[in-house]
């Protein structure tokens, strides 16, 4: 697989996405996927998202990226790096 272009979006400004992109880094190493992560406010991610294979966002985000070519994956606890580990097992890897 190539290297991954992936954005991690949060509501309002840069803390939760900061976060998220850090845990997606542990979880894309142990993996063993190669990715670039971004992390931005919703709107950027908006703006950007058809330039990322994949947007990392809360749950109550989907909805913003539904005009998207990227892979959109939503997060319910944006803590959680069993759910990304599960999520990007279910839609990126698996569905290849």
């Amino acid at each position: 697989m190539a290297k991954l272009k992936v954005i991690a979006a949060c509501g309002s400004g840069m803390g939760s996405s900061q976060i998220i992109k850090m845990k997606l880094e542990k979880v894309f190493k142990k993996l063993g996927l190669e990715a670039d992560i971004y992390h931005t406010n919703v709107g950027d991610a908006k703006s950007q998202a058809n330039n990322y294979d994949v947007v990392f966002c809360s749950e109550s985000l989907l909805g913003t990226f539904n005009n998207t070519t990227a892979t959109v994956i939503g997060l319910k606890n944006l803590l959680s790096e069993k759910e990304m580990t599960d999520k990007i097992q279910e839609k990126l890897i698996d569905k290849k």
